[in-house]
Parts: C-alpha cells; sequence; structure tokens
C-alpha cells in the first residue's frame, strides 16, 4: 500500500472537513461520559455511607438468617445443678414433647437426696381474726345505722364489720426426707463432626483435630485452659466462649449453663407438627395408617385425619397461608378488572383524535396523571386507614392506580389508530358508535388485552407488597413471619409459593397475549 503524500492528505482533510475537524464535544463525548458516571458513583458511594454499612455490616447474622431459610435448629440448654445438670428443650421445640436426640446422650446415676416436705405451710408469720374485714356493708360498721363515728365498735376500717386484732400463729420448720433421684451427671453432644462433653464445671470440645478444655466457675466465669482455637471466641476475660462450628450449629458455654444449637437442613415438621398422632412417622408407617390402620379417631377417617392435620398445621399453617394466597390472586385479579373496565370509556373522552374537545380531554388526561402518581402503596396506607385492614383496601388500591396507567396507555393508543379504517365506516352512513364500534375497537382492542393481562400479571406482585401494610392476602402473612425474627423458614415457605404463582400466572398471561396479537405461542 502506497503511502498518501502530505498533499493528499490535506485534499482529503479539505473535502471531508466534518470528519478530521469534529467539535471537542463529539470528540470527547464517550470519555465525558465516563467521567461523569464515575463521579456519579463515588458521589452515591458517600451519600447513601455505603462503605460505612458494609464495614458495620453483622454479616454473621446475615448468614444465619439465610440459613433459616432452609434449615431449622434444636436448642437444648444444660443447666448446672450443683453438682448435677439439667436438660431442658424450649417449650416449643421441633424435636416434640420430652425429646431424646441421638446426638444428645444423657449419662444418669440414681443418687440420695433430700428434699422439703410440707415446703411453705407454717412458714413465716400468718395473720388471722375472728369475724371478717373491709365491709361497709355490715352491722356495726362505721356509717351504717348500726354503728357510727360514736359506736361503740373499735372498727379499724370502715370495711370491717369487726375490730378484733389479728393473731399470730407460731412459724413450722419445713419437713425433709431422704429420697433415690435420678440425676444427669454428664451430657455428650455430637454437632456434625463436632464432640462436646459437659460436666459439672468442666466442657471439652473436640472439633477438627483441636480439643478445647473449658473451666467454669458457676455464676463467676468461664476459663479456656488453653489458646482459642480458629472456631471459639470471648469477648471479655472469664466472659462466655462461643463456638461455631459452621453450618452445622454453635454451643455457647455459660458461667449457669450451656447453651446448643444444632442446626439441620430442611422444613422442620412442614407436614405434620407434634401434636398430631402421624408426627415422627415415615411415609410407609403414615400411608399404611391412611389405608389399611385403625381409626385414629372415631369421628373420622385417618384419611380425613391426615388431611385435617395437614392443613392445621399449627407450625405452617398451611390453610391460612393458602388462603391467603388467594386473597391475593382475587385482589390482583379484581383490582386490574375493574380498572380495566373503567379505563377503557375514559380513554376514548381523552382521546384528542375520539373526542374533539379539547377541554374534556385535558380533564380526563390529568385525571389519569393524578391516579397514576400516587403510588399504589400509598394508596393502601389511605384505604387501609379508610376501610381497615383486609382485601377491599388492596382492591381499591389497586383499582385506582391501574386506571390511571391504563387510562393514559389506552388514550395513547387510541391516538394512533389507522383513521382509515373508521373513515370507511363512515362513508356508509353508519352513526358514531357504529363507527367506533366498528372502526376502532378491532383495531384496540388486542392491545388493551394484552396491556390488561400485562398488568395483571404485575398486580399479582404487588399484591404482595401492599398486603403488608395491611391490605390483606398473603403480603400481611409473610409480614408477620418476618417481624418474629425467628420464622424465616415460614417466609421462605410464602415466597416459593408467590414465586410458583407468579411464574404460573406470567405463562397465562404470555399464553392469552400471543393468541390475541396473532402469534404463535411457539416464536415467543
Amino acid at each position: 500500500m502506497n503511502n498518501l503524500s502530505v498533499s493528499a492528505v490535506d485534499e482529503i482533510a479539505a473535502r471531508h472537513h466534518a470528519v478530521f475537524n469534529r467539535p471537542f464535544i463529539e470528540r470527547w463525548r464517550a470519555p465525558l461520559i465516563g467521567v461523569v458516571v464515575i463521579a456519579y458513583l463515588f458521589f452515591a458511594w458517600s451519600l447513601f455511607g455505603i462503605g460505612e454499612a458494609f464495614r458495620n455490616g453483622n454479616w454473621n447474622i446475615a448468614g444465619n438468617y439465610l440459613a433459616d431459610w432452609v434449615s431449622y435448629e434444636a436448642r437444648p440448654d444444660i443447666e448446672y445443678d450443683g453438682d448435677y445438670l439439667e436438660v431442658e428443650f424450649p417449650r416449643f421445640s421441633p424435636l416434640g414433647k420430652d425429646p431424646d436426640p441421638d446426638w444428645l446422650e444423657r449419662t444418669t446415676e440414681i443418687v440420695e437426696r433430700e428434699v422439703e416436705i410440707n415446703a411453705g405451710a407454717g412458714i413465716g408469720t400468718e395473720t388471722s381474726t375472728q369475724s371478717g374485714v373491709n365491709s361497709f356493708m355490715v352491722p356495726g360498721a362505721p356509717g351504717t345505722q348500726d354503728g357510727g363515728a360514736d359506736s361503740g365498735a373499735t372498727a379499724n376500717s370502715f370495711m370491717a364489720p369487726g375490730t378484733d386484732e389479728p393473731a399470730e400463729t407460731e412459724a413450722v420448720a419445713p419437713e425433709t426426707k431422704t429420697v433415690l433421684e435420678s440425676v444427669v451427671t454428664r451430657v455428650d453432644v455430637e454437632i456434625g463432626s463436632a464432640r462436646v462433653e459437659i460436666v459439672p464445671r468442666q466442657v471439652f470440645v473436640d472439633f477438627g483435630g483441636e480439643t478445647l478444655l473449658i473451666d467454669i466457675v458457676p455464676e463467676e466465669s468461664v476459663t479456656a485452659r488453653s489458646e482459642l482455637p480458629d472456631w471459639a471466641s470471648q469477648r471479655d476475660p472469664g466472659g462466655d466462649i462461643l463456638m461455631n462450628f459452621g453450618f452445622s450449629g454453635t454451643v455457647e458455654v455459660e458461667s449457669d449453663e450451656v447453651k446448643v444449637r444444632h442446626r439441620f437442613f430442611g422444613w422442620e415438621n412442614f407436614w405434620f407438627d407434634t401434636n398430631s398422632p402421624f408426627w415422627g412417622k415415615s411415609f410407609s408407617q403414615v400411608f399404611s395408617l391412611i389405608f389399611s390402620g385403625e381409626r385414629i379417631d372415631p369421628e373420622m377417617s385417618n384419611a380425613a385425619l391426615a388431611w385435617d392435620n395437614i392443613l392445621y398445621n399449627a407450625e405452617w399453617q398451611h390453610a391460612d397461608v393458602w388462603i391467603k394466597l388467594l386473597q391475593t390472586i382475587v385482589m390482583a385479579f379484581v383490582g386490574t378488572l375493574f380498572a380495566t373496565l373503567l379505563a377503557f370509556p375514559l380513554a376514548f373522552i381523552a382521546a384528542r383524535n375520539i373526542t374533539p374537545s379539547r377541554l374534556a380531554n385535558q380533564i380526563f388526561k390529568r385525571a389519569f396523571d393524578f391516579l397514576r402518581c400516587v403510588d399504589m402503596l400509598i394508596w393502601a396506607l389511605f384505604f387501609t386507614r379508610a376501610f381497615g385492614p383486609g382485601p377491599l383496601a388492596g382492591i381499591s388500591a389497586i383499582f385506582f392506580t391501574d386506571t390511571g396507567t391504563l387510562g393514559k396507555l389506552y388514550s395513547e393508543a387510541l391516538e394512533n389508530i389507522d383513521d382509515r379504517q373508521r373513515e370507511g365506516i363512515r362513508s356508509v352512513g353508519a352513526a358514531p358508535v357504529l363507527v367506533q364500534r366498528y372502526g376502532v375497537v378491532p383495531q384496540v382492542l388486542p392491545v388493551f388485552a394484552s396491556q390488561s393481562l400485562c398488568f395483571w400479571e404485575s398486580n399479582t406482585r404487588s399484591a404482595t407488597i401492599i398486603g403488608a401494610v395491611g391490605a390483606g392476602g398473603i403480603g400481611l402473612k409473610l409480614w408477620e413471619a418476618m417481624r418474629t425474627n425467628a420464622d424465616w423458614e415460614n417466609v421462605a415457605y410464602m415466597v416459593v409459593l408467590i414465586l410458583a404463582t407468579v411464574f404460573i400466572f406470567d405463562n397465562i398471561s404470555n399464553a392469552i397475549r400471543s393468541r390475541l396479537m396473532g402469534r404463535d405461542r411457539s416464536e415467543d
């Protein structure tokens, strides 16, 4: 390739002046945009304190919350009782009443212990009177016909019928007797690959090839005999020692007890709660009871009992959750339907090419702007105050917001129709109503239906959010579960139901829209 001479280059530059002499903005537009974007990101980073939020964030708690979505914990506490131990589970433990899991082993002994009998009887000083006190409606009481300020009765109270002085009784010392009692002297706990041995005043831990021996002075201090490994931490000398064994759980040694938190993957008692006769049984056992076992409840079959126990599971509340989900679906459908029915005729008035009155056009367009400029959440708060918590507030919020949005979209679609069809209908002498019916509606109806279906699908998600502020539906149930800060598995359950519902309605909406627009479903 031959090199161009200087004169040739100047000639080309002269012929294409716009290419070789572009303005400053055009030449540096891309770098300037990049600088502006970077500067804005730095500004947003500092304005919202994102760096500080990341530094101060408690990621351990966030990780526990995420783990709670897909797992559950058993939480026994091993308390010190002198030279013995006492194992206690929470009242509503997922392991049921009097749990005895295989990962927690108790070593017991039969010992002689002195216990008190008649404890509290006669202890201290008791008082008694020969007649009742504290009534001004009895004979002889001051202020009555039989008594008064000058009466011979010397009552201490205007409520007393008599004035006898209280008599003291002698204190009776409680009696004791020696009994044989089974006590716990040692507890062994397995948490994943960790082994924890608990005895009075001492805890031994073996995890990951490392061991830790902890001495305990009851109600005073907790001291490790060696340097703490990476999986153990102690904030203050003599304070509690927390040992983290990963997903399997944690053990916290305190001066008065040892807290064990053992985590298991899955949703506990999802089908049957601990009060159900089917709880703790395998699938084959439940199947056998339902179809061939003797009746557990004489008033209903085992199949009906099992279904009832599933629906009214106290921990998961399936029936209530499903009803609330149905309320959410109905809220979205009814709100969108009413908005479509109202926006359809109003859009004809707002469209300039349909209604020639500029005043009418502007009035309805501004009304649409007002309805849609107020967010659905704000409308939900307003109607919750007006109607009280419940689905009616949610339906009204969706109805108001979508009327404004659909009215705007419908009117813009009407203003972009092909007038030739309308002119053709008008040319045969059709009435104005028939002109709109046959010249306009066939053009815009598929578009209107497609937009309404899209909003119905979107409102199924939005109904969950507005439900959280009191508008009913599963959103309120979801918010209640989140507020407890302990039922994150229930939150995950409801989120899965919402995702499944949105996925189903998304596919239904797409299929209907494809048919209305005259497209093959396989093209999407």
